[in-house]
């Protein structure tokens, strides 16, 4: 049975951006995957660990901070456009790693809660030291989910939705946050009113607490020497039937390097605070519109009829033939290109092909003012993630690009 999963931080959501006429089609631009590199670490899409279509998934080393032999790999690793920060499931960490625990200004665990679209985690912030591919990330704070050494989720962080907190929930072994915010929260949880994002534990009481930007969940790219400003994400076209797996590359850097340009790609800025965009479908304007490589399908409101909860694909469309659609994307600055895609009955296309994990013509119906280009979107595409003031060939980002 395929489940609908949405990585996409809440707080990351929530604006609106600019609008253009006259829109160019920007067709996918191709399945030119880069090679293994100082700066290119591998992605697959596959089944995971409990049978997930349409995530992709990579592996991270962590070391504790400073040592370059207490080190562990950890695969099944979810990469996120929604969301900022390195995660994981306490489960999956080795004892002997130590991590470093974060701490706050009287010395007492820092404990974070990220509000995802659907469900929450909760665990303390510790520091580690990342590797992936080339690329160093020293002393980064990290997530640790479902941490059994401190208290559980205080009620405003477990009011925001299912708890996410072992490996079975998330269906992952962690998250990679790879969105085009630093943080994982930033400015707004600097002050003491923090949105519910991070708290201090002494002993089993937790409270809410302010946390220095520098001190937050971090976006692990935005701490490599180099390669820095952003992130490209490189996936092949996938047939209308699907495939059992499909791997691609996660790139680091724009236009830092000769294999990260930008070419002819069409650049779309952001809503600086949230970062969304417009999305133009079927004569609606959807102004919290976003791409996000952490969902499996394409979220959208339509009124295709939804897969009963008996099927292969409960809570996705399922039209009785496969439905063919275009969008236009506006961007902040006026850019604007039109996007096709396609909808097919996901209880038939899965029950049809056991054991593939990849389809880019599923579809989910979402919030009413929103539109969530989830992993299909990716595929047979160079989608390009720039972080929010990063210097790079189109300007400083936040913006995505394809």
């Amino acid at each position: 049975m395929a489940l609908l999963a949405a990585f996409a931080l809440i707080q990351g959501c929530g604006g609106g951006g600019g609008g253009a006429a006259a829109p160019a089609a920007a067709a996918p631009s191709g399945d030119t995957i880069a090679p293994p590199g100082a700066n290119v670490h591998p992605i697959s899409v596959n089944l995971g660990l409990v049978g997930n279509v349409n995530l992709a998934f990579t592996s991270v080393t962590l070391c504790a901070p400073g040592s370059s032999s207490n080190c562990q790999t950890i695969d099944n690793i979810v990469i996120d456009t929604g969301s900022s920060g390195l995660r994981i499931v306490s489960s999956a960490l080795a004892a002997s790693l130590a991590l470093t625990q974060q701490t706050d200004v009287t010395g007492d665990p820092v404990v974070a809660c990220a509000h995802f679209v659907d469900g929450y985690t909760w665990g303390p912030v510790k520091l580690a030291d990342l590797k992936l591919a080339g690329e160093r990330a020293n002393s980064l704070p990290i997530q640790v989910i479902g941490d059994p050494d401190f208290p559980t989720a205080p009620a405003r962080c477990a009011a925001t939705g299912p708890s996410k907190n072992s490996v079975q929930a998330l269906r992952a072994n962690g998250i990679l946050g790879v969105s085009v915010f630093r943080q994982d929260c930033g400015s707004g949880c600097a002050q003491p009113n923090n949105r519910g994002i991070y708290y201090s534990c002494a002993s089993s009481v937790c409270e809410q607490t302010p946390m220095p930007l520098a001190q937050q969940v971090q976006n692990p790219v935005s701490m490599f020497a180099v390669n820095n400003n952003g992130v490209i994400i490189q996936l092949p076209s996938v047939p209308a039937a699907g495939a059992a797996r499909v791997d691609g590359s996660l790139v680091f850097g724009i236009g830092t390097q000769a294999n990260n340009g930008l070419g002819a790609a069409t650049v779309v800025g952001l809503d600086p605070s949230s970062a969304n965009f417009t999305t133009l479908y079927n004569g609606v304007s959807y102004s919290a519109s976003f791409v996000d490589s952490g969902s499996n399908g394409l979220f959208f409101q339509d009124s295709m009829p939804v897969c009963a909860s008996t099927s292969a694909a409960p809570g996705f469309y399922c039209p009785e033939s496969t439905v063919n659609g275009s969008a236009a994307i506006q961007g902040a600055g006026g850019t604007s290109a039109t996007v096709s895609f396609s909808i097919a009955n996901a209880a038939t296309l899965l029950a049809a092909n056991p054991g593939f994990a990849a389809f880019a013509n599923l579809g989910a119906p979402f919030a009413a003012n929103g539109f969530d280009w989830g992993l299909p979107f990716f595929y047979g595409r160079n989608v390009y993630t720039a972080i929010e003031g990063a210097g790079t060939p189109a300007g400083p980002g936040p913006y995505v690009a394809f």
